[in-house]
């Protein structure tokens, strides 16, 4: 069946104030507002209101349309009890915000950072204890809040009592914590695991009550789309979902935060005072794309803590022989991996596991190179070829005896880009601690950092530019084990699991098959995909650095091979033409001067008309790989077109089921 693409001071402190370069700041006094506060995005259409007198409570509404209904805050502090149950007002302040940053690893290069600002102090009645506030942000595309907690001493947070009440029972995308056949992981819904998940079409409704929800969750409310997630997540627990029980006699549905839980059982989160929780987040849109064109999570980020990040480099890199298990790990392999690289222009190579002694995560030495890896020598060949090495380590191996601190400054030594470090799978207060421990150390010795067995990302990339990418995502490896990375997966990602952040999805797979073709447990590793639909993924996808995962003897000569040379990964202009979730995308991206475009399809073949009017004035030289004829029976199969176009111009893309198709348009002069 073929389907028309219209088918369905110090960084702790500065939190807990929330700093920021405000245009005004207004202070009012509670004698001088009604207890229920209004505020509005700049250009009026987003409302969230906010009741400070009783239970402290907000809603929202999207052009007089009711998003979310009154939603309970607060907290439950140890031996303070509830925050939030019986407020009155103590004061408030309004601000507003229009700022413009640079992020050179984004999906646009210039943000605008354009919001208005609630503050509201109140306090608990008959408890006499300080104020503390809660800050809304309102922004034209969406909404977030968090808590600001003043005073000295220490303070463990007992529970969360955030609420997002949604009107009703509405069509969502969640996380299908369930196990699957043949997965790699256990995580049976509860917090511990990797964040490896499909987001599955389901009503929230269908959400448990009963074990946690991951992040982010997408829910089509009337008439807009709107992502629950998170960001600046700093020295505090992991945001999760769980249902409440329905009230009877009503189709409206209650998700409650729940947070990570220590693994001391010591409560959910211990910190100090001033203290700020992250941002409760709500991305609004009215359309899935204008959800996966928003820069909100980065908005709401600190900036750059690294003085001169200048170092930080985006590219494409080469993946060493964990993916296609055809070899053994060797000088001689890993060579013939870092000569690839040099081939396509790409800047890295990835040493993956196996390059250091001991046996990992009982007592491996991330210090000590293993016998089967002559490191000066790789180190050697890969200076020569303009190539710079990354090395994969296990979280406890990195951790252990603070093994890092020496580490980092030998790879360094070394000459070394980056680490990859793999299974935390948890993200309690301590983990996330610990994600920005390591970052902190790495920037000090100039190395990336890509977190695998990873949370979903929260915006740290602003922050720690070197944390440049992260997995935390179901990605193509799971190709050599399952069949859990079909098309409709693919092109649920954009508007799911990318909205938090960058994902190391380690696209690229040039052993194509169909559906019916694709086999698991072999070697070389195949992929449910064609070439065209896989060559989509880096348009579509967002990773400042994107690993490659095939083997150079997959792709030498191939198809598809020329575009890989030239594809960017950072973009400085991101448009989503049209999309439906789980069934197709049509994005369009810039790039210096040039356009990108990326298309792709779920199972489905699909024709989709695509107007050019996103490029500028003049003629442009085109030139598009798309799906062959066959690509349906052969999925490697690709065509590749030339021709000149103007922004007055349409094209035609034919995209046959788990397929897809790039561009490139360059200005003629």
């Amino acid at each position: 069946m073929k389907l028309p693409c219209h088918a369905s001071t110090t960084r702790r402190a500065a939190l807990a104030l929330g700093a920021c370069a405000c245009l005004f700041l207004t202070p009012q006094r509670a004698a001088a507002e009604s207890p229920a506060l209004e505020l509005r995005s700049p250009d009026g259409r987003i409302a969230v209101t906010v009741n400070t007198d009783g239970r402290l409570a907000y809603h929202v509404s999207v052009a007089g349309t009711p998003i979310l209904n009154n939603s309970q805050l607060g907290l439950r502090l140890k031996g303070q009890g509830y925050l939030g149950a019986d407020v009155s007002l103590v004061s408030s302040a309004r601000a507003e915000v229009d700022s413009t940053w640079v992020n050179p690893l984004g999906k646009h290069h210039d943000v605008r950072d354009l919001h208005r600002e609630l503050r509201v102090s109140v306090r608990e009645r008959g408890q006499g204890g300080p104020a503390f506030d809660v800050i809304f942000r309102a922004y034209n595309d969406g909404v977030a809040f968090r808590y600001a907690l003043p005073g000295k001493g220490d303070f463990t947070v007992e529970e969360e009592l955030t609420e997002f009440a949604f009107t009703a029972d509405n069509h969502c995308f969640g996380a299908d914590h369930t196990t699957a056949p043949n997965s790699a992981y256990d995580v049976r819904g509860g917090f511990a695991g990797p964040q490896e998940w499909e987001f599955k079409p389901m009503r929230l409704t269908d959400l448990s009550d009963e074990t946690v929800t991951g992040l982010p969750l997408l829910v089509h409310a009337p008439g807009y789309w709107v992502a629950v997630t998170e960001a600046e997540l700093v020295d505090w627990s992991g945001m999760w979902l769980v249902r409440a029980p329905q009230a009877g006699g009503t189709t409206a549905v209650t998700l409650r935060a729940s947070l990570a839980p220590k693994l001391d059982g010591d409560g959910l989160v211990r910190a100090t005072l001033p203290h700020a929780s992250p941002w409760r987040v709500l991305i609004i849109g009215e359309t899935a794309g204008k959800l996966v064109e928003s820069d909100l999570v980065l908005n709401l980020s600190s900036p750059c803590a690294i003085a001169d990040p200048s170092w930080v480099k985006p590219g494409m890199m080469a993946w060493d022989t964990w993916w296609p298990g055809v070899s053994k790990m060797s000088t001689a392999a890993l060579e013939g991996f870092i000569q690839f690289a040099a081939d396509m222009g790409w800047p890295y190579e990835l040493i993956d596991e196996g390059w250091y002694a001991g046996k990992v995560s009982k007592d491996g030495d991330i210090l000590t190179v293993s016998q089967a890896v002559d490191m000066p020598e790789l180190l050697r060949f890969a200076s020569e070829r303009h190539v710079r090495l990354w090395v994969w380590a296990h979280w406890t191996d990195v951790d252990r005896n603070d093994a890092y601190k020496k580490a980092f400054a030998l790879y360094e030594k070394w000459g070394l880009a980056g680490v990859k470090i793999d299974f935390m799978d948890r993200d309690d207060q301590d983990m996330v601690n610990w994600y920005e421990k390591i970052v902190r150390e790495a920037a000090a010795h100039h190395l990336l950092v890509d977190f695998h067995g990873a949370f979903k990302p929260t915006g740290m990339i602003r922050t720690w530019p070197n944390q440049i990418t992260r997995e935390g995502v179901l990605g193509n490896e799971y190709n050599k084990w399952s069949s859990r990375v079909t098309p409709e997966h693919r092109v649920t990602l954009p508007f799911t699991r990318f909205l938090a952040g960058p994902a190391d999805f380690t696209p690229g797979g040039f052993l194509n098959r169909t559906a019916s073709g694709f086999r698991t447990h072999v070697s070389p590793t195949q992929v449910m995909s064609t070439r065209a639909g896989q060559l989509a993924l880096f348009v579509a996808y967002d990773s400042p650095v994107m690993c490659f995962c095939d083997q150079p003897e997959d792709v030498r000569g191939q198809p598809g091979e020329d575009f890989l040379k030239i594809v960017p990964t950072v973009w400085n202009d991101t448009r989503v033409l049209s999309g439906s979730v789980g069934n197709y995308l049509v994005m369009a991206r810039r790039s210096g001067a040039d356009w990108y475009l990326g298309t792709m399809t779920n199972s489905y073949e699909r024709d989709c008309t695509v107007k050019l009017s996103f490029l500028g004035p003049g003629n442009w030289s085109m030139r598009w790989w798309h799906d062959a004829r066959d690509s349906g029976e052969n999925a490697e199969h690709l065509e590749v077109t030339e021709q000149t176009v103007t922004a007055a111009d349409s094209i035609d893309a034919r995209m046959s089921g788990g397929g897809g198709s790039v561009a490139r348009f360059v200005r003629i002069p």
